[in-house]
């Protein structure tokens, strides 16, 4: 593993990916997140950002090492948000948290004047689900801004997917051979365009079948080959609920059910080679790696267990 590129320049900082790895929390400021959408939507202005920000810097005392603040939602089947409209959600968001915190900030988005004036306003990381792939100036912004940009695997713009619809095919290519191919382009595409401190984000859930989610998790390991770190982001996702539904009515759990779930996949991620946690419960998350770790490495104790 070439552990160069697991220490990133995100602008005026380094982040440091060869140690233990480092949880992303997210932050919504959507009304239509699969999850958390809507917690803040219906507060005034001021109300929406300081409800906001509190959240933010209850993740980072949790834990957190990111703060990945969105304004579009990107779950299967979520409508566009213009530009305008994504800008009014989080600027000021990133404005306030940037003066109260000096944590590091990644904005999800896969717009360019998002992009730029989130970096503008104090974020370091841009995260787009795209990689590159939706808005062509994406990658001149990262590079001009010197962010780190965690690129996506996906099949299809949100508003076009559904949520695991995708059924496998036996004469297919298999799932990781074509993720990694498919990342492999990407990467080499952002680093045509100058942008070199990557993060490669395999795309847990979108327009993958519960099986290749599950292989993928299986074998994210095998993603190290591209020499990049990776983000998993599993965090109560449908894939979890499809194999913890009741048997006798069918009923997939929502998202509010899936945190057991998540923690499960949260730690055989960790096992398997995961950088960074995209998570919604930074504590939890925050917990499954300390214990990930010690698997990994053998907890080193002076005395035995009592």
């Amino acid at each position: 593993m070439e552990k160069n590129n697991y220490r990133l320049v995100c602008r005026d900082r380094v982040l440091d990916l060869t140690g233990s790895p480092v949880i992303m929390g997210i932050l919504n400021t959507t009304p239509d997140s699969f999850y958390d959408g809507g917690r803040f939507s219906n507060e005034e202005d001021s109300n929406r950002i300081d409800c906001t920000v509190a959240k933010a810097l209850a993740m980072e005392k949790d834990g957190a090492g990111i703060i990945d603040i969105g304004g579009e939602s990107t779950r299967p089947g979520a409508e566009r948000v213009d530009t305008d409209e994504e800008l009014r959600r989080t600027i000021p968001v990133i404005r306030e948290l940037r003066n109260r915190s000096d944590i590091m900030i990644s904005i999800d988005t896969y717009k360019a004047r998002v992009a730029e004036e989130a970096l503008q306003a104090g974020a370091q990381i841009v995260n787009d689900i795209s990689g590159f792939r939706f808005d062509p100036d994406i990658g001149k912004v990262c590079q001009e801004y010197q962010a780190t940009a965690v690129l996506m695997h996906t099949t299809a713009r949100p508003e076009h997917l559904q949520w695991s619809h995708r059924t496998s095919d036996a004469t297919e290519t298999p799932i990781m051979n074509r993720i990694m191919k498919e990342l492999g382009t990407i990467m080499n595409n952002a680093e045509k365009q100058g942008v070199d401190n990557i993060i490669l984000d395999p795309g847990f859930g979108f327009g993958k079948s519960v099986a290749d989610n599950y292989e993928l998790l299986k074998s994210l390991d095998r993603l190290h080959a591209l020499e990049r770190p990776l983000l998993a982001g599993v965090s109560r996702k449908s894939f979890l609920g499809k194999v913890i539904q009741d048997d006798d009515s069918g009923t997939v759990p929502p998202p509010d059910k899936r945190l057991t779930a998540t923690i499960a996949a949260n730690t055989a991620a960790l096992l398997n080679g995961a950088n960074i946690l995209r998570v919604h419960d930074v504590r939890e998350a925050f917990e499954t790696v300390a214990i990930a770790v010690s698997i990994k490495n053998g907890a080193r104790r002076s005395e035995p267990d009592p």
